[in-house]
């Protein structure tokens, strides 16, 4: 006890003397408090923590490859592990094993604390956070139907999860300890960690957090039946197709699936919730961006593209993912591949070059538009604060931040424990990439090239996202480079692209839950352990998940063998297919290069360039103007980065939900959005996830659904018609 009060009582005088951090968002939300005497390795968080891993990897890829799939994030498992902590603490034996011993250990070590929890949540992001390269196995036996075992398919995903760990430790030292980067998003989370661990009384009238969302998710949980197996058309409500049935028009401007979506909406949280995440925690400002972004590319430039004509854009349905051949035939890509997984030059030669719906194309140009937006956006508005915090982060300013001055107690994870991790992982990938060659196409040198990518990238983009919450996407970049210097090869180019641009993004997750450790006071060690465990745990529940499905449910993915009805379409995993069909098999310069017809498309990496340079000019010559400068163009640009798979159902409802949090409650009831919001974006999350599963285990695997014009999804089956003079297709009018 003697040794405990010294250390409060110099953690009293630490606070006394230096109590302050350096940005005062950090200053009014994270405690300055440390006690190093908390247990956070416990029995409990064990239990809860890879508990929690294992069912949310399996919830997130069970709903992957779901028409609208749902992300269960793990605010859902920091929520509701609360009550079970506790009853853990009340009723395990309080019993010390191995007592005199280095090894000695009790199932309960006293309450359920903040920093057990916290490592709980590091297991559940591991679960919550996308395994990207999923998307390659599905591609290659599902889409393609090529061969590819489990264990090449295991070292690709393993992996790439690895080597993002990689970078984040080379990094750390840069990106986390600084307190220049704060991270901005890992706010919300502190602050619900001190909301669910503060006393919370239940207000007059009112309900506890966890009463609060107990109750949502009984009540998300019984609703969702509606929606996900009674009455399917909730998810896509478009009336506007009712008022004219035999009009390709009326069913392209009304319909939410397959058209512009006027007058649609949904009543079902996985349609809302699907693509952009929860409305609920998005600010305003950012909601008001994609809002004004999605009516000018929804409503403005796809009418007017479409309507013009512009590349054929008559001949293939309005709104599409699909590749098409030129009379507006949905492209044969098996039959352009040869025997050994490479474009067969002569067989494209006769089939013709390959097309992209107009909207599609455009969504490519948008996102070249949204990569030079973001540079030079925060080189405009972030320029001279990003310098000033990097020289302060590296050097020149030698004040140490206050979190990591309290954090300096613990042991520190060396440096070589994340090199020798990055270097066995390198000479994995190179062993896997070689020795299953033909499978996987990428030879050695791409691999160290998109590393080299990988590792330039990190720093400058992790100072960006660190500091202003911006996190400029390489996807396409990586997809150009390999697709212009190993062409023909799709395996190469979904390769290239995991291992140089989601590497960097996971880089970036593992960065951010390191300094949700930092601000937590969680020793360093025990977090770095969290985090090895709960990636390869991840990584293996994800593929295992995969595999079942896979086996169990029959033509999944593929739409023109499933039901019409089949809510098992894999809408991002068809656009992840067809990006490598473009970008790889027959490559970008076939498509926007010399060789394609949409080289124009090219411009757009230019006016995205302009776009945020006309703003700051107008923020500079207007300054009295203050809304000018809540004009953010990568966001705006980068709104319908998700369409396709997104529709424009899953964008109306999201911003409806937006609007109502986001605007009217916060300004309007802000003390009802402070204690509740997160808690119910956490509950709906939950309830659907569960009531879906449930679905699926006692009906969707027995083959039990209901025939009825309710469950007609969407109701709009001419909105996919083309409407080019001449063209013909099954149960379309003859134009």
């Amino acid at each position: 006890m003697a040794e405990i009060s010294e250390v409060r009582a110099m953690e009293v005088e630490v606070e006394v003397e230096e109590d302050t951090s350096l940005v005062k968002q950090v200053d009014l939300t994270v405690p300055k408090t440390d006690d190093p005497t908390l247990p956070c390795v416990t029995f409990r968080m064990w239990v809860l923590g890879l508990s929690s891993c294992v069912i949310l990897s399996f919830v997130n890829q069970f709903f992957w490859y779901r028409t609208q799939p749902l992300t269960v994030s793990a605010i859902s498992a920091q929520i509701a592990v609360v009550p079970l902590g506790h009853l853990m603490a009340r009723l395990l034996p309080k019993r010390v094993f191995l007592q005199g011993t280095r090894w000695q250990f009790s199932m309960n070590p006293g309450p359920f604390n903040v920093k057990e929890h916290v490592l709980i949540t590091i297991f559940a992001n591991s679960g919550a956070g996308t395994v990207y390269a999923t998307h390659i196995l599905t591609a290659v036996k599902l889409l393609y139907k090529r061969k590819l075992t489990f264990f090449p398919a295991f070292l690709v995903m393993i992996t790439t999860q690895v080597l993002g760990f990689g970078w984040a430790g080379i990094f750390r030292k840069y990106l986390v300890e600084p307190g220049e980067m704060w991270w901005p998003y890992i706010l919300v989370q502190v602050s619900l960690f001190r909301a669910l661990h503060d006393k919370d009384k239940r207000p007059k009238g009112g309900s506890t957090r966890m009463q609060f969302f107990l109750i949502v998710l009984a009540s998300s949980f019984a609703y969702y039946v509606f929606p996900g197996y009674l009455f399917a058309m909730l998810t896509s409500f478009s009336w506007v197709c009712w008022l004219a049935p035999k009009s390709v028009l009326v069913q392209q401007l009304g319909s939410g699936m397959q058209g512009l979506g006027l007058g649609s909406f949904a009543l079902d949280w996985s349609t809302i919730s699907s693509y952009l995440g929860s409305p609920l925690a998005s600010p305003w400002f950012a909601t008001a961006n994609v809002a004004v972004g999605f009516f000018l590319i929804m409503y403005v430039m796809t009418p007017i593209m479409y309507w013009l004509d512009v590349y054929k854009a008559k001949t293939f349905p309005i709104f599409s993912s699909r590749l098409f051949a030129w009379n507006g035939e949905k492209y044969d890509i098996l039959s352009i591949i040869d025997s050994k997984f490479h474009l067969d030059r002569n067989a494209y030669a006769k089939s013709g070059p390959l097309h992209l719906s107009t909207f599609f194309a455009m969504t490519y140009g948008l996102g070249f538009a949204t990569l030079s937006a973001t540079v030079v956006h925060v080189f405009l508005f972030n320029g001279s604060e990003l310098w000033s915090q990097t020289r302060k982060a590296f050097g020149g300013n030698k004040k140490i931040d206050i979190h990591t001055r309290l954090m300096k107690k613990y042991k520190t994870v060396p440096t070589w424990w994340f090199v020798g991790i990055l270097v066995v992982n390198i000479a994995v990938i190179l062993f896997a990439c070689e020795y299953y060659n033909e499978s996987l196409q990428l030879p050695w040198w791409g691999v160290l090239l998109a590393c080299g990518l990988a590792l330039f990238f990190t720093l400058p983009i992790g100072i960006i996202s660190a500091t202003t919450n911006q996190q400029p996407g390489l996807n396409i970049i990586t997809e150009y480079i390999i697709g212009y210097m190993y062409p023909e090869r799709p395996v190469a180019n979904m390769c290239f692209k995991v291992y140089g641009y989601i590497s960097m993004a996971q880089a970036l997750t593992f960065l951010m839950d390191f300094k949700l450790g930092h601000y937590m006071k969680i020793p360093p060690r025990a977090m770095f352990m969290a985090q090895v465990v709960g990636t390869v745990l991840a990584v293996l529940v994800y593929q295992v998940t995969a595999w079942w499905l896979m086996e169990d449910i029959a033509n999944l993915c593929d739409t023109d063998l499933l039901p019409a009805d089949s809510p098992w379409t894999c809408p991002m995993d068809r656009v992840f297919f067809d990006a490598s069909v473009i970008w790889g098999l027959v490559g970008p310069r076939r498509i926007f290069g010399d060789l394609g017809e949409y080289g124009n498309v090219n411009w757009f990496f230019l006016g995205g360039a302009i776009a945020p340079l006309l703003v700051w000019l107008a923020h500079k010559a207007f300054p009295d103007k203050k809304w000018i400068a809540y004009i953010h163009m990568p966001v705006l640009l980068g709104s319908t980065s998700m369409m396709p798979p997104a529709t424009a159902v899953n964008f109306i409802a999201w911003l409806i939900m937006g609007f109502l949090f986001g605007f009217i409650f916060f300004r309007y009831r802000q003390e009802w959005w402070k204690r509740y919001n997160y808690v119910l974006s956490g509950g709906l999350d939950a309830g659907t996830a569960f009531m879906t599963i449930l679905i699926f285990l006692t009906l969707g695997t027995k083959g039990i659904g209901l025939d009825w014009w309710g469950n007609n999804l969407d109701g709009c089956p001419l909105a996919a018609c083309p409407t080019a003079k001449g063209v013909v297709k099954d149960g379309c009018p003859v134009v």
